[in-house]
């Protein structure tokens, strides 16, 4: 047996383990507003680094991370906390730990996040919530079996100006809105090495690389790779974010950025399931992710809300409006096209267009209550029971929605979608990049 494998008999022993736990008494649910949380951080360093800061007021029991050097410089700052490589065997001391903070990469992310749900502890992910969407589904629905806080890490969704967004869409400012553009100028995977340096990307590559390259020291690679299909180190996969773009690890821009800003649009206009998803772009790579593409989601009435077709735009690809100047153009942002009006936000902005008719417009009443930070609302939430903004019923949904625009994209279809079914009634192919074959000795 190999330093990071895990025995049938081991296996078995913690998932016994772990159905005792949900039947078990939640010991560690209620927490005093005042009283300090112990917290496990899976993913010390990238995101990690950065969600560890800003909850680094709590105790930090445990540090984990697949790269030793990552737990050496968190452990820094948190000497005493226990360490860890693999954060299954972090959960043979689950009583430890009230709560999860989980920056892993992509494609661990439910792994560790399932773990943590099945011991009943409170869990902050970072985006996408998954690698893909029947990993979304299961997690979505084990939150909701176990109630503990959660929050997907969409900090943009904490902001007064989404806030201020969404409630002028709710007020009818602008009228029924049925077509809506997202774009994001961010180009990073598949592309020519011309289009690379244009776009301004951090490594050009155009295959899976066939050599093989030392490991870097303090990494374990066969850990790093979990679920992945195995292959030799190479430093095109690793450090991030490099991996994003690799299918096998991540899924590029589509549901990475995509989860933070269809954010705006999905809790504006109350989305949840598609009809139909379609995509567009340069003929789909095996490996690798697009620089650009677009993918167009057909939505249903929603309550007292129209039908609506939502597109997104990446990389270089833009809606026709800003293309051709009927708006300003800025790099990123979200347009929401109204009867009366539209609406132009990013994450920090946002103006009423016409801006003359718009003018002396009276902005509604604020009712969306003030966030006191994305990571606060969590912290909250573990000790008080209060609902976080983000959490995995709602950002399970945002993250099955864009993941359907890349499986609409590599498929070169449009696709029907079943939610219940969970399957694209039109095209029973999608199955494979609905739910994915892990390497032996890793199930969800």
């Amino acid at each position: 047996m190999t330093r990071t494998s895990i025995t049938r008999r081991r296996f078995m022993a913690t998932a016994a383990a772990s159905a005792a736990v949900l039947t078990a008494p939640r010991y560690l649910r209620a927490k005093g507003a005042n009283e300090r949380l112990n917290i496990a951080i899976i993913g010390c360093g990238g995101r990690g680094g950065s969600n560890l800061g800003a909850v680094a007021g709590e105790n930090i029991v445990a540090l984990c991370d697949v790269n030793a050097r990552a737990i050496d410089a968190a452990a820094k700052r948190h000497p005493k906390a226990r360490r860890e490589a693999d954060f299954r065997r972090l959960f043979e001391h689950q009583r430890e730990f009230d709560a999860v903070v989980v920056s892993t990469c992509e494609h661990t992310h439910a792994f560790a996040t399932m773990l943590a749900l099945r011991h009943n502890k409170h869990v902050y992910c970072e985006k996408p919530l998954t690698h893909g969407i029947w990993e979304s589904r299961q997690i979505r629905e084990m939150a909701a079996k176990t109630k503990v806080a959660t929050q997907m890490g969409i900090q943009i969704h904490a902001t007064e100006n989404y806030r201020r967004v969404v409630e002028l869409v709710h007020s009818g400012a602008i009228g029924p809105i049925r077509e809506c553009h997202v774009w994001v100028s961010r180009a990073w995977g598949w592309q020519s090495p011309e289009a690379a340096k244009r776009n301004g990307d951090i490594v050009s590559v155009t295959d899976r690389p066939k050599e093989r390259q030392p490991v870097p020291a303090g990494l374990d690679w066969e850990l790093w790779l979990g679920p992945a299909p195995a292959r030799p180190f190479h430093n095109v996969y690793f450090p991030g974010p490099k991996w994003y773009r690799w299918w096998d690890f991540g899924s590029g821009t589509m549901s990475d950025l995509g989860s933070h800003w269809i954010d705006l649009p999905f809790w504006a206009l109350r989305l949840r399931a598609p009809r139909t998803i379609e995509a567009s772009g340069p003929p789909p790579h095996r490996e690798l992710a697009p620089a650009s593409m677009s993918a167009t989601y057909e939505y249903g009435p929603r309550g007292d809300m129209p039908a609506v077709r939502l597109s997104w735009h990446q990389g270089e690809s833009k809606p026709e409006i800003w293309r051709k100047n009927g708006i300003p153009r800025w790099g990123d942002g979200c347009l929401f096209i109204g009867g009366k009006g539209m609406i132009l936000a990013d994450y920090g902005r946002h103006i009423m267009l016409p801006e003359k008719t718009f003018a002396d417009f009276p902005r509604p009443k604020p009712t969306i209550p003030r966030s006191p930070g994305h990571h606060a609302e969590w912290i909250r939430a573990c000790k008080t029971g209060q609902p976080t903004s983000a959490d995995f019923e709602y950002s399970g949904w945002l993250t099955e929605a864009n993941h359907l625009g890349n499986v609409a994209y590599r498929l070169g279809r449009k696709l029907e979608w079943d939610p219940v079914k969970l399957i694209c009634t039109n095209a029973r192919e999608a199955d494979a990049l609905i739910r994915r074959e892990y390497r032996k000795g890793w199930v969800l």
